[in-house]
């Protein structure tokens, strides 16, 4: 009976023995060398990959974000500011009140087929207010200058980025309603558009945000 009792008791010890080793390694040490070594060399990914304008953290360069009018009375949806470059369409899941645009309680696609009457109602939709906001006083928009992401949401519906082409019809209108020469705000979009990771991985892009905060430093300038 002793026996019995004594290996229990040594049993027992040993299992609390490993658990609190293994805590301390798997739940206090390892975290902590993981984390020290991602500050170290990938602070800026560890950290959210934060963007920063004048000190503050504005977003992040993985998150796009919308540019919209205060809503006004009687909309359900805001107007989109059209001083500042738009992202892509955000509405990934559909129209739902849950996943509102770039809203980070959801995200995901529409899960729609290619021939769904929705998606095609939003597409043209989506083309034909891209048309009309960026034809402006001696530049006209014409529907094969609009590119697929102009007027569909990304897998996400989070996308950050947007094509070269998308920035470059809005550059008239940006000018325009900033009141800045094309060629300055070409130059800016030319300046934040980024080429294939390691040059054959993807697509050129550019960074919604980071444009934004360059034109808002840009029209304070001039």
């Amino acid at each position: 009976m002793n026996n019995s009792v004594t290996n229990t008791a040594r049993l027992l010890w040993a299992g609390l023995r490993a658990l609190l080793v293994l805590t301390v390694v798997t739940g206090v040490l390892y975290p902590l060398a993981i984390t020290g070594v991602a500050q170290g060399l990938f602070s800026g990914k560890a950290n959210g990959s934060e963007i920063k304008a004048n000190g503050k953290v504005v977003g992040s360069s993985l998150i796009g974000q919308s540019y919209n009018l205060p809503l006004k009375k009687g909309q359900e949806t805001p107007d989109a500011d059209l001083k500042w470059f738009q992202g892509r369409p955000a509405n990934g899941l559909g129209a739902n009140s849950v996943n509102t645009q770039y809203k980070l309680i959801l995200s995901g696609a529409t899960n729609r087929s290619g021939d769904n009457a929705d998606l095609i109602k939003w597409v043209k939709d989506a083309k034909a207010a891209v048309i009309k906001d960026n034809s402006v006083n001696g530049y006209t928009v014409k529907p094969s200058d609009v590119p697929a992401d102009a007027v569909t949401s990304s897998g996400s519906g989070l996308d950050p980025d947007i094509s070269p082409k998308y920035a470059g019809i809005q550059v008239h209108r940006i000018a325009e309603k900033n009141g800045l020469p094309v060629a300055q705000v070409q130059k800016l979009v030319d300046e934040h558009t980024d080429g294939r990771t390691l040059g054959f991985i993807g697509e050129p892009r550019v960074n919604v945000l980071e444009l934004n905060i360059a034109l808002k430093g840009l029209v304070a300038k001039s």
